[in-house]
């Protein structure tokens, strides 16, 4: 339970933060917010729960086998509920509700290839720094994983609305009358989750002693 807790309410405050720099204008400046927020959380819980507040990070740890399949669906409740909580709260908190979507006349390809990738990014990230067994007892995972948000925000959020993330994705359609975009924020990320999770196996493999 507490590791169940502890997704849910790092994955709410998380949310929350993004939902009011979307409701505030979302000026440029605002997704360094975003990456401290998501910095702070993983400090928070990540001796508890691992911190992924993000079901794209938890199928890629899943198949990289550091994480319990087991535990796959109860972290993905815990993290869809905790967005729609943090997208409730916004609302209640700014008046009017959080919204994502993809930059207008776009071929719907070029948002999906930047949920891939970026989320990609993310999940080899965490992988790398936070479960590589030569990256151990490290305290730079926390600012790593922010700071690849940052980076993505501010490059790739533009262009596709900028979730990374389909727990983000879900809850800021949550309000939304349109939500024929959600898939992208689903299916973007969870296939840059595989791909990540592949290529950090063979990252993570040892050459053959000669």
């Amino acid at each position: 339970m507490p590791k169940y807790l502890t997704e849910f309410i790092g994955t709410f405050l998380f949310v929350f933060t993004i939902g009011l720099v979307v409701t505030g204008g979302g000026a440029p400046t605002s997704v360094i917010a975003i990456g401290i927020m998501l910095a702070a959380m993983i400090y928070m819980g990540g001796h508890v729960s691992g911190a992924h507040y993000n079901p794209a990070v938890s199928l890629a740890l899943a198949i990289a086998g550091k994480f319990k399949w087991a535990d796959l669906v109860p972290y993905w409740l815990a993290q869809l509920l905790g967005a729609a909580g943090g997208v409730t709260v916004a609302q209640l908190c700014a008046g009017q509700s959080p919204s994502i979507a993809p930059a207008r006349g776009l071929a719907t390809h070029i948002p999906l290839i930047i949920e891939v990738l970026f989320t990609m990014a993310l999940c080899l990230v965490v992988l790398n720094i936070a479960t590589h067994k030569k990256t151990q007892g490290n305290y730079a995972y926390g600012v790593a994983i922010g700071f690849t948000i940052v980076g993505a925000a501010y490059t790739g959020g533009g262009i596709s609305g900028g979730a990374f993330n389909p727990a983000v994705g879900t809850g800021l359609s949550l309000f939304m009358e349109d939500k024929s975009n959600l898939w992208i924020y689903w299916v973007g990320p969870m296939i840059g989750a595989v791909i990540s999770a592949f290529l950090f196996k063979l990252q993570e493999s040892e050459p053959a002693s000669a």
